[in-house]
């Protein structure tokens, strides 16, 4: 199980790079024909319209992606530069070993391994495969045995190749991205609460203890049904996200509960819950703009 943690080492006051996102979606007309009473074409292109539109309404939309991958990296690097993050890696101290690239891969936590795996299969005789049997070994510990003194040092050389760029994008898709996405998407949730699940994982992991991203869903449930079940959409992500702020009190590392109460919260009290920039939000006092 993976549960990455807020990087204080690097919670410093940075100016913050504005992103102009912006999704258009054109609509071209094809003439009606000439023929008195003849049939109309125009309505082919505007029912594909419609159902590219519905089709790209949910987190997997990829300028709704990007948009994700900014709040996180906001909340975990204090920056909306996520791509920066590839080549990040830090011991913060939480019992966890290293933690490292756009997601916050643990050496403690098996999904460092995971990654490491997927990267060596790929692509053979990498400058990190040699750590392979100590990543094993270390894994569900915070040891650095074996890794030290040249992993880091390796793991920013990795992080120049593409290959091993694609193994961490793939990696966090399989297991944080997807399955949030999935899930948010059989409740009935929108794309801002998709993007609540997501942040949900991408922290606490979804593992079986009382702060997986599991057990806080169960939680919301036991409070409101979700629109899939004839719920109201905002009292039911009021109600994850209540059970969010619960679990990451739960441990001291994620007590600042700053990426829910002034960032998810805040759009939600917006009625944003299609996750449409612009967007303004704080974590950790540091203010964000997507516009």
């Amino acid at each position: 199980m993976h549960t990455p943690h807020e990087r204080t080492a690097r919670r410093n006051t940075r100016s913050v790079r504005i992103a102009v996102i912006t999704v258009g979606l054109t609509l071209t007309a094809i003439p009606v024909s000439a023929h008195a009473g003849g049939p109309s074409h125009q309505a082919v292109p505007q029912r594909t319209a419609v159902a590219r539109q519905a089709a790209a309404t949910g987190l997997d939309d990829p300028a709704k992606k990007e948009i994700a991958m900014r709040l996180v990296s906001s909340a975990e690097n204090s920056s909306l530069d996520w791509k920066a993050q590839y080549k990040y890696i830090e011991d913060i101290d939480d019992g966890r070993g290293y933690t490292a690239g756009i997601i916050g891969f643990c050496s403690g936590t098996g999904d460092m391994l995971d990654l490491v795996e997927l990267y060596t299969q790929r692509k053979p005789g990498n400058v990190l495969a040699k750590y392979l049997p100590a990543l094993r070994k270390v894994n569900g510990t915070d040891s650095h045995s074996g890794l030290d003194p040249n992993f880091k040092k390796d793991w920013a050389t990795a992080a120049s190749d593409s290959a091993f760029k694609q193994a961490q994008n793939d990696e966090r898709d399989r297991v944080y991205f997807n399955p949030a996405v999935k899930q948010g998407k059989a409740d009935g949730i929108g794309t801002l609460g998709q993007f609540a699940y997501y942040d949900a994982i991408v922290m606490h992991g979804d593992g079986g203890d009382s702060t997986g991203f599991g057990s806080i869903r169960k939680r919301a449930l036991a409070k409101a049904k979700p629109p899939a079940q004839g719920g109201n959409e905002v009292t039911y992500l009021n109600a994850f996200l209540d059970a969010r702020v619960w679990a990451m009190q739960q441990e001291e590392a994620h007590s600042d509960t700053s990426r829910v109460d002034t960032a998810q919260r805040v759009f939600l009290k917006k009625g944003n819950l299609g996750l449409n920039p612009p967007l303004d939000w704080k974590v950790y006092g540091d203010s964000f703009h997507i516009g």
